[in-house]
């Protein structure tokens, strides 16, 4: 029988093979309870995903981290931070004008709706209505003022899908879920609908949709 030097050793191959695996998933190939595979996750220094209810790991020397601390592997996101709570905190603390609902789905790949309201109150953040949207800035005064400041000086020309053709988009995006935001818009098109992707797109992420991908993102 190998001894558990060796049989760790193997683990380590297949999880860095891998790129991301549960803790059932090691607990198994490690023959160790969960639990004393928790501890041996922190000796290695590992990071739980944000998304998926924390449920995979990914060895700390694999992620290629952004300039924003995140890092996605397939449908399965990271952060440099932590949790879902720590990552928003600190995407928001260093935001230069503070975050609404559409930043956050950009920057987190999730949609702000199955979350947002445990921040409302929360101690590290202030949220304020600015030009008909919540934003959250830091609660840290200094950091809030130069966010609040930057926030005022934003002009945001940003084009928004509304009336009919905000109807004809969803209702061409629940009968075709799996078109892409530019196949989406040219459906449109040959129905009289002058619809952009740029403004389709916004109008998702204004809305706190789940933004469909255009041809040739990751």
């Amino acid at each position: 029988m190998a001894n558990s030097a060796s049989i760790k050793d193997k683990v380590l191959v297949l999880f860095r093979d891998k790129k991301v695996m549960t803790l059932a998933q090691l607990a198994l190939h490690l023959q160790r309870s969960q639990r004393t595979v928790h501890r041996q996750l922190k000796q290695w220094r590992a990071f739980n995903s944000y998304n998926k209810n924390g449920r995979y790991y990914v060895l700390s020397d694999i992620p290629k981290f952004d300039s924003n601390g995140l890092w996605r592997w397939r449908d399965i996101f990271f952060s440099i931070f932590g949790n879902l709570t720590q990552t928003l905190i600190a995407l928001v603390r260093n935001s230069k004008a503070g975050l609404n609902a559409a930043e956050m789905t950009e920057l987190l790949g999730l949609s702000p709706r199955s979350f947002l309201s445990s921040f409302r109150e929360h101690p590290d953040l202030k949220r304020q209505k600015h030009q008909g949207c919540f934003v959250y800035f830091s609660s840290n005064r200094t950091i809030y003022e130069q966010q609040k400041k930057q926030r005022s000086g934003i002009i945001r020309r940003v084009k928004l899908v509304s009336g009919i053709e905000a109807i004809a988009l969803l209702v061409e995006t629940i009968k075709h879920p799996e078109l892409s935001i530019e196949k989406l818009c040219t459906q449109l098109k040959a129905q009289k609908y002058n619809v952009t992707p740029e403004a389709a797109q916004n109008f998702f992420a204004y809305h706190g949709l789940p933004i469909k991908k255009t041809p040739g993102l990751p």
